[in-house]
């Protein structure tokens, strides 16, 4: 692959992002293989420049024009392997659409990932947030990671272990972490596919489909169908999915929060705490629905704020910390933003 780079000055990332906040990147650089990362990295006027590494944008709040260098992952490719009887491991490029992703794996017969169909982004950015949903996260099935570490340029890969994954975080969002770039992934599958309906609204709309033995197929066009209901379209109203984490909570606030809030959402978790619903506290809050200046709350999910157009990275920042201290003042719970602020 060429190694010719092509940058661009002022580029404008509105597209770049699915809040589709206005925001201009002093360098652009489309990257579509490991040796242009590379070039990249050890461009001199690049290198002395701020930089950050992007996907498909979709968990980012950009506070104003980036004053460095945007290098922004469009790598290509994807293909499976028989690892045994049991795995079949599947790799993608780090460029590569999520969504694209899952539904090609589908394609392939191989199951696995469809409880993760339709979440935006891409595939490198899928380790990095761990991301998850009706009873799924990354981590689940994650074989390894293959990095590039941006200052020595040594390639090399991780395994699961290695990522130090939690709710909605990985070594990759933590200070010894940051100088690894995600060039592919790969996912140990399962060769022998068992429906995931542990999600309670899941297994319902399964079982309102009258599907007995759902195909891993099917079980993806359910969960589409429920996102679709429950949440805006980026390319229609600007917004980056769920704003805040779920938090979690010891037992005994839990509890104790339970006395006052009877009807409280929690979850307990396997190493005793309780997770509770983030949408709810907000939504008891009375912010679902509501407008502070360009941006809002998605009046059918409370997790979802949303760029009702010409919302700036201050106008979110904005309506986000209201939204922190009323659910703060009421339930005692700070929450935390997936977003990275940029």
């Amino acid at each position: 692959m060429s190694a010719e780079l092509t940058i661009e000055h002022n580029y404008s990332l509105q597209r770049l992002n699915t809040f589709g906040i206005t925001a201009n990147a002093a360098a652009y650089v489309r990257i579509t293989s490991q040796a242009q990362l590379q070039a990249a990295l050890q461009d001199p006027a690049l290198s002395s420049m701020p930089r950050l590494i992007l996907g498909g944008g979709s968990n980012i709040v950009l506070t104003g024009d980036f004053p460095g260098a945007v290098l922004h992952m469009a790598t290509r490719g994807m293909r499976l392997a028989q690892a045994d009887f049991e795995t079949i491991l599947v790799t993608a490029a780090a460029g590569e659409n999520w969504h694209d992703f899952v539904q090609w794996t589908l394609a392939q017969g191989v199951g696995g990932l469809e409880n993760l169909s339709l979440i935006p982004g891409t595939v490198g950015a899928a380790p990095i947030q761990n991301i998850g949903a009706y009873g799924v996260e990354i981590k689940d099935y994650l074989h390894s990671v293959s990095v590039m570490h941006s200052a020595s340029g040594i390639v090399f890969d991780m395994d699961r272990d290695a990522c130090r994954f939690a709710y909605r975080d990985s070594i990759f969002k933590q200070a010894d972490g940051r100088e690894l770039i995600v060039l592919e992934v790969t996912f140990a599958l399962p060769a022998e596919w068992q429906p995931n309906l542990r999600y309670a609204e899941l297994a319902q709309a399964v079982a309102e489909r009258n599907l007995a033995e759902p195909t891993p197929q099917q079980v993806a066009e359910t969960v589409m169908a429920i996102r679709r209901r429950k949440l805006p379209d980026p390319a229609v109203i600007g917004n980056a999915g769920s704003f805040f984490k779920n938090p979690v909570v010891s037992k005994e606030q839990c509890l104790a929060l339970l006395e006052r809030f009877p009807a409280l959402v929690h979850h307990a978790q396997p190493d005793g705490t309780e997770k509770l619903a983030a949408g709810w506290l907000i939504d008891q809050c009375g912010w679902k629905g509501k407008n502070l200046g360009p941006a809002g709350v998605y009046p059918k999910q409370a997790l979802v704020l949303v760029n009702n157009g010409g919302a700036r990275g201050a106008d979110i920042t904005r309506l986000a910390a209201a939204i922190q201290d009323d659910v703060e003042a009421k339930y005692g719970v700070r929450l935390s933003p997936e977003p990275v602020f940029v």
